[in-house]
């Protein structure tokens, strides 16, 4: 009996250890399949292929009032690969329930621009797009074209109508389905109509590419269009317009390339009180965010100098030339030719001394350029033994001189240096074009050295610093 009981007791404890383990099993099964992220079959009943979406981000419009690096610094905070798809100008039936078809099998949910008119004519196709889970904005009220020069007053209008036009289509949950956000017709912004907007909450949306679709191309050329330009970002913002029969054609072709080639949508929604906009860093809403493996392609601003402790100018103000008359304090001939010349005799300003005034007197001054701002350094004048020393030059110097100096002046130079003398008009003269012989060369050296004047000559190979205006002369 013992032993039976001992039996019956082991088998029933190996019974309720297996259970038991296979309840720990299954819950740890489970658990792990749910801490996996959804896949998008799972999102996609009946589509197991389906592209879907790859998360849903959470955006304040406040924080961020313009994006799209298309006309603007910042764009949504996307990670390399990731789309937003954007949609303008709708509903219109025919084109628009097709494009929501599309969407639908691939699972995706996008961005859909609303015309105010369009809404009112179409308001079935807006409540279609919100009961699709789609991110529904506006587009003004008659997609005027000329937003950046209407006057603000109007601008206003075509946004608060365009509005209170998909409000009035959408119904009674028109402030849960309606997001804040706002493309300007055909991008035409303007700083004013941008201001409004994010005064009233709104963010303005711009694009980082188009397709081009709104223009008389073939689908060919949209799908074309639209690969290289987000292949050539990587990420983005991308503008199409679900009432185009061309988008209807290219969109499928779109989505299975941007599949294939690794690409993820992501669809944007609006912060709420009981939804928190996803937490991003201030260099996420940058397209390219600056590295340290790439050079920074601006140089550093210049900072504001301040002068301090220097000597300073008055500033003189037109009152201090009036005499008593209300005359200005000129004299009859202030460059006058003899006084101007006399030497040995202090050469007295055109102007009046009482325009010298003390620093005290003025309001403000200009601050006193330092003396070694306008020093020159000082080239040796050559001698009348250094001169007659000179010997002849190498050809490639007197043509290197030749070519240095501009029409109707002429190096004079101790060496092998062509005079080309031109006449007033530019022209070559007759009889000059000709080499100076050593003699003239030595006379005419000698002789500017001994005037007194300062030499133009050649000395010990050094380079021309001095240029001569040489006079027409007969020969």
């Amino acid at each position: 009996m013992i032993g039976k009981a001992s039996a019956d007791g082991v088998t029933r404890f190996r019974t309720r250890s297996l259970a038991v383990l296979c309840t720990v099993l299954s819950v740890g099964l489970l658990s792990g399949l749910a801490a996996q992220p959804a896949s998008a079959a799972a999102d996609c009943p009946g589509h197991p292929d389906a592209l879907g979406i790859s998360r849903t981000l959470v955006v304040d419009p406040r924080e961020h009032t313009r994006i799209g690096t298309m006309q603007y610094a910042e764009t949504l905070p996307l990670r390399d690969h990731e789309v937003v798809l954007t949609f303008d100008d709708g509903p219109l039936p025919h084109n628009s329930n097709q494009v929501l078809a599309i969407l639908a099998s691939e699972c995706i949910k996008a961005t859909f621009f609303e015309i105010g008119e369009m809404a009112r004519s179409f308001p079935e196709g807006v409540r279609k797009l919100r009961d699709a889970g789609h991110t529904i904005g506006t587009h003004t009220q008659t997609h005027p074209l000329t937003m950046n020069k209407m006057p603000i007053e109007r601008a206003k209008a075509q946004i608060d109508d365009g509005i209170a036009s998909v409000k009035a289509a959408l119904g009674d949950d028109a402030d849960k389905s309606l997001a804040p956000f706002f493309r300007i017709p055909g991008l035409m912004r303007a700083e004013a109509v941008e201001d409004y907007l994010a005064s009233q909450g709104i963010q303005t949306w711009s694009a980082d590419f188009l397709a081009d679709d709104w223009r008389h191309i073939s689908s060919q050329r949209v799908y074309d269009l639209a690969i290289q330009r987000i292949e050539a970002k990587g990420k983005g913002i991308l503008l199409l317009h679900d009432i185009q029969a061309r988008t209807v054609a290219a969109l499928p072709r779109i989505l299975a390339t941007l599949k294939a080639r690794g690409y993820h949508i992501v669809q944007v929604v609006p912060a709420t009180p009981d939804r928190p906009a996803t937490p991003t860093e201030p260099q996420q809403w940058l397209l390219h965010p600056p590295s340290e493996n790439v050079a920074i392609s601006h140089w550093p601003k210049v900072p504001n100098f301040v002068v301090a402790r220097t000597d300073v100018l008055a500033r003189p103000v037109l009152s201090d030339f009036d005499g008593g008359d209300g005359n200005l304090l000129l004299q009859p001939e202030p460059f006058d030719r003899t006084a101007r010349h006399m030497r040995g005799m202090p050469m007295q300003t055109p102007w009046p001394q009482e325009w010298l005034l003390p620093v005290s007197s003025a309001s403000a001054g200009l601050p006193v350029p330092a003396k070694s701002v306008f020093e020159l350094p000082e080239l040796p004048h050559p001698t009348a033994e250094t001169v007659a020393q000179l010997g002849p030059r190498s050809k490639p110097a007197a043509v290197v001189a030749e070519r240095e100096t501009p029409p109707g002046v002429v190096p004079v130079s101790g060496g092998d240096t062509p005079r080309v003398l031109r006449g007033k008009h530019g022209r070559n003269h007759p009889g000059y074009g000709k080499q100076m012989t050593a003699s003239r060369r030595t006379r005419h050296g000698t002789a500017v050295a001994a005037q007194g004047r300062p030499g133009n000559v050649q000395a010990h190979g050094a380079p021309l610093k001095h240029l001569a205006q040489i006079k027409k002369r007969k020969v």
